[in-house]
């Protein structure tokens, strides 16, 4: 059977078929709850051992990356008493879930071999402590760069992943930069 775009009815109906599919597509990508402020809890060893320095450092790269995203009007970090004040509030606890640190050497001289990887659960949790999304996010640094790399390369994803669900303007992913002049 050929399909003649030039007849109305399979021209219709395959009409219906793309904005019935964008629709969906759409309706899934809508954010979990909308949030002005997000709370960073200090990271957590969990089952492994974590140096010193990639707690320290996965801690200050997500604070940064979320406020480099401009999606929340507020960073808080863990502790900070201004956050019990937000009506709309998510709070990120994350714990380390595996963690393996590689060689910088041996990434320089072979390229293939002396990765350093890290999943860590992310639980993004309202004012109430209940749970409004959980995710396993991964970072790591394969070819080039320091191990610490790997912290920035999960800051990102779990900036991304808190733009997506809990962006606090419908159709927005972040807040502008300056407030507008009228």
């Amino acid at each position: 059977m050929k399909f003649n775009l030039r007849n109305p009815v399979v021209f219709s109906v395959l009409l219906a078929m793309f904005f019935a599919g964008s629709l969906l597509h759409a309706k899934e990508h809508q954010p979990a709850a909308r949030a002005s402020a997000i709370q960073v809890m200090m990271i957590r060893a969990g089952g492994t051992t974590l140096p010193a320095e990639f707690q320290a450092s996965l801690y200050e790269n997500l604070i940064d990356q979320l406020r480099k995203k401009s999606v929340f009007q507020h960073v808080y970090r863990d502790g900070d008493r201004n956050a019990a004040g937000e009506a709309d509030l998510v709070a990120l606890q994350c714990t380390v879930e595996k963690f393996e640190k590689g060689s910088e050497k041996m990434r320089q001289v072979t390229t293939v071999a002396g990765a350093t990887s890290m999943t860590l659960r992310c639980e993004f949790k309202d004012k109430g402590g209940n749970l409004l999304l959980e995710r396993d996010i991964t970072g790591k640094v394969r070819f080039f760069g320091g191990n610490l790399k790997a912290t920035y390369d999960f800051a990102k994803k779990a900036a991304n992943v808190a733009a997506e669900n809990f962006s606090a303007v419908a159709g927005r992913s972040s807040f502008p930069a300056r407030p507008l002049r009228g």
